[in-house]
């Protein structure tokens, strides 16, 4: 999230909607501000049907950011798209739940993730030395729990990766008017996808890794 000006530190924020799932901290990255807010909280204990994620959002917007970047962990959908790889979405599904600004009164968003956004992404990770999957459907289920083999396979006929946060951060973003895009990190094969086994453990390992991966694409990110 690029920032105007130059804050330093933490900020704790409050909003209308409630308190934001962390305070926000700044970091500088070769010249560029950096606002990170940590939707599962400090601990990462706060499950995904948990997370404000209108405070979150509002809270970001409050301080002025110029875009929001997702990082988002997904599992995969195909066997063509392995645990490992790096992934920036063009579309987005969610069917079943929906989060909005607008309680109150009907507004109708057209939902969609930035272009530019995505592209800073993708030269991002081929400066890092990675090559992201430049387009994808991200699937989004309510959670906390994952999928059973039935859902993945309906869900794999229209989608690309799997996951429980992203689509409603970027539908709050286009109510917000706020640039958003997102870099995901496939952790693993969806239940049934593939041959390896799927568990806690083996989720969280590829996701120290893919951390890594992460940390080197933002810090090639020109924006």
């Amino acid at each position: 999230m690029k920032l105007q000006g130059e804050p330093q530190g933490e900020r704790v924020v409050s909003t209308p909607y409630g308190e934001p799932s962390s305070p926000i901290r700044f970091v500088a990255v070769k010249g560029q501000i950096f606002a990170l807010i940590f939707r599962h909280g400090l601990e990462g204990s706060t499950p995904p049907h948990r997370i404000n994620y209108r405070a979150n959002i509002e809270a970001l917007a409050s301080l002025g950011v110029k875009g929001i970047i997702g990082i988002n962990s997904v599992g995969s959908l195909k066997e063509g798209i392995p645990p490992g790889s790096l992934v920036v979405p063009d579309d987005f599904l969610c069917l079943w739940s929906s989060v909005t600004f607008f309680d109150d009164r009907a507004f109708h968003v057209v939902p969609r993730l930035d272009e530019g956004l995505r592209s800073a992404l993708i030269d991002a990770a081929k400066r890092a030395g990675f090559e992201a999957l430049d387009r994808g459907v991200y699937v989004q289920t309510i959670g906390p729990r994952l999928e059973t083999k039935a859902e993945v396979k309906f869900l794999g006929m229209i989608g690309d990766v799997v996951g429980m946060t992203m689509v409603h951060e970027a539908v709050l973003c286009c109510e917000r008017g706020i640039p958003y895009a997102s870099l995901c990190t496939v952790d693993n094969y969806a239940h049934g996808v593939g041959k390896g086994t799927l568990g806690q453990e083996q989720i969280r390992a590829m996701a120290r890794q893919n951390a890594e991966k992460v940390a080197r694409v933002l810090k090639e990110l020109r924006l």
